[in-house]
Formats: C-alpha cells, structure tokens, sequence
C-alpha cells in the first residue's frame, strides 16, 4: 500500500499542496475497505441492528457506524471525523453499543464530564448537610496517599480474597478475561481509602460490607506480616438496618444505583416534581393488595420495597406502615410516596443548584479539604514506609 501511495504522488506533473496528499493517502488506505459481509451477519447476530440507538440514526449515520466498525475490526481503530453537526456523539454511542452487545469493555473519556462530576458530587454532599467547617470534604484524586497505600496493600492481598469479591463478577460479568486490572484491584483502593486515615467506623451499605471485611483482612494481615499488632485498627460497618439497601424501582432483587442504564430505576436528588411522581407511578409492583404483616411481603420485592422506602421516608417501622395501609391497593402507596419524596427531595435539589452556581466557593472547599487530608494522610504514609522498609531513616 505505501509503494503504491508513493507512486500515484509521483506521477503527478505537479507540485501538491498538504491537503492534497492528505486526502490522497487517506483513498488508497481505505478505498479496498469493503464491508465484510461477515461483519453484517455480526451485526444482526448480536441483534445490533435491534437496538434503540441504531435505530435513532438517519441511514448516512448508519452507512458511517458500519464503515468504522468495520475499519476498527481491519486496523484497530478509527477517527470519526464529521462535520459539526451531523451526530458523531450518535455514531459513537452506536458504535459503542456493538461491543457492549459483544460484552466487549468500553472505556469512555470525557475529562470535561469527570471535573464536573466531581463539582456536583461536591454540591450534593453540602446540600445534604456536611458541613466543611467540621467535616474534611476532598477529591481523592487530590490525595496521593490512597493510591500508593492501595499498591501496598495489592502486595499484601492474597488472589483468593480479590476472587471472591461478588461486585467484581457483577461488573465484569461473563467477559471478566477483558476486565481491567483496576476493576479487579479496586477492593484494595477502597481499604487504603479507609485504613489511610485510620478509620474506625465506616457507614457502608449491605451491598459494601464484603468489601469492608475484606479492608479488615488486609489489617490483619499487614499488623501480622510486619509484626506491628495494631497498627490498623479494624474498621466496625455501621449499618441501618432500615436502609441498609434500597432497591431498583424496576426490579426488586436488584439495588437502586445511579450506574443503571434506566433514569427510572431511581430517584435522583437532582429530579423535579414531575420527575419523582412519573418515576413512582411507573415504579414496578405487584396486583396484590398491601397485606397485614411483613412475612407476607418475603416474596414481593418489588412490593417490599416501596412500603420499605414509604417507611424510613415517615420514621415508621414496617409493620405501623402496614398496618395503616392494610388491604389498599399500591396506587394509593405510590401517591403517599410521592407527596413524602417531593417534600424530602426538592428542597435538597435546590440546594444542589445553588452550591452549583458558585463552582470557584466549591472548588476552594475541596482545595481545603484536601490540604488537610494530606497533612493527615502522610502521618500514616511515613509510618508506612518506616514499618515495611521504604524508609532510611
């Protein structure tokens, strides 16, 4: 392909400008690229063509997903390099969308999105109530201690232990041979972000206890292996019993994330009014009516789950709520639902607009905090270092 690029820009009388050679390469290297039909059979094997994005495109937008997924498949990669304006965030959605079809692992980088996750998080956690004068709010990323305790740690963790990690098979799913060593080693990270400050309590959710046993058993380990009893103190979970999970509203068995490709399987603290009341409308339940005692609720997830939330939302227990609501029928729970949501939720999402609009007092915050996490954390990094031998001194 080169010699031939070379000869058709000889044999020109005439001297090219740069965009000419330019779009003269870019026909010999992808003028043969033909669309396998193999790659279409692929297509509708994995019932790609079935999917809600590709059939959001418009056909040229269809003919440009197909052409770079075939020039990912032949040469590893691709430029999608359209004009403004005609759907290149579509095409690669779409183009996306196939390897997940493929149970291929994506990684999307959007550094923009990232900083601004980091704000809103932050507006969150002050519009909940933290209180930066007394308590330290920071980005861990700012803070260097946790990941170098995280790779001390990966050298006190045994294999064993990692493998046995529920949410790492939940994200990784049937293709874990693809997953990232990161996702893997994660568990580590989060004990360093525990141990580094010397944690002895830890609110966690039910779905988390694993992890936190497993921040427990690289205590114990690293105190026994480096003769140091007690260096780590054991982190005790703090648990409510009530809100120890709270479940999807489209699907019982499983807990209510922000990582869940549905916006209504959860409540966001950043919905509308109208947003709450459509979400709890739709909410998944069963055709039973709300029954007398919490036994009868063991299978009903769905069911449980509503009343559970309506529950803790009112300081009730389960059993007052049921009792009050005997015998009704779940629209009438879902209206209850709603009212308690909007009157919870809304003057937090306020709140969150309004931290937001004054992002440099935000950023001053986190600047702050994590000053002072740093200071804290290199107290425990040199001692560290002096225990395992890192230090001279």
């Amino acid at each position: 392909m080169k010699k031939d690029i070379i000869s058709t820009l000889n044999s020109s009388n005439r001297d090219l400008p740069p965009s000419i050679i330019y779009k003269s390469i870019l026909k010999e290297i992808f003028n043969f690229s033909q669309i396998d039909e193999r790659l279409d059979s692929k297509l509708n094997k994995i019932g790609f063509k079935e999917s809600a994005v590709w059939n959001l495109l418009y056909n040229f937008q269809k003919d440009a997903v197909v052409g770079a997924i075939d020039k990912i498949e032949t040469y590893g990669g691709c430029i999608i390099a359209d004009s403004v304006g005609l759907g290149k965030t579509f095409e690669a959605l779409a183009i996306m969308k196939y390897y997940q079809l493929r149970n291929d692992r994506i990684l999307l980088l959007a550094p923009k999105k990232l900083r601004e996750n980091i704000i809103e998080t932050a507006a969150v956690f002050l519009a909940c109530g933290l209180d930066p004068k007394k308590n330290v709010i920071f980005c861990q990323s700012s803070v260097g201690g946790h990941s170098e305790l995280a790779w001390i740690f990966n050298c006190v963790a045994r294999i064993g232990w990692l493998n046995r990690m529920t949410q790492f098979k939940e994200k990784a799913g049937s293709n874990k041979e693809k997953a990232s060593v990161g996702l893997y080693s994660y568990p580590t990270l989060m004990a360093a972000d525990i141990l580094l400050y010397k944690a002895t309590h830890v609110p966690v959710g039910e779905d988390q206890k694993q992890h936190l046993e497993l921040c427990r058993d690289i205590a114990v380990k690293f105190n026994n292996d480096f003769n140091c009893k007690d260096f780590f103190t054991l982190p005790e979970p703090i648990i409510t019993k009530e809100v120890a999970r709270i479940m999807s509203l489209k699907d019982g068995t499983k807990k209510m994330s922000k990582s869940d490709e549905s916006e209504a399987s959860r409540i966001n603290l950043t919905d509308t009014e109208d947003d709450i009341v459509q979400k709890i409308k739709k909410a998944k339940t069963d055709n039973d009516l709300i029954p007398d005692t919490e036994s009868k609720l063991t299978d009903r997830p769905e069911a449980r789950n509503l009343i559970n939330i309506f529950s803790i939302l009112n300081n009730n227990t389960i059993e007052k709520t049921l009792k009050e609501l005997n015998g009704k029928n779940f629209s009438e729970l879902k209206n209850k639902l709603s009212e308690v949501l909007i009157k919870e939720i809304i003057p937090i999402g306020k709140k969150i607009k309004e931290f937001k609009k004054d992002t440099d007092a935000i950023k001053k915050i986190l600047k702050s905090g994590s000053e002072k996490a740093n200071i804290e954390s290199q107290k425990t990094i040199k001692e560290v270092h002096k225990i395992v031998g890192l230090s001279l001194s």
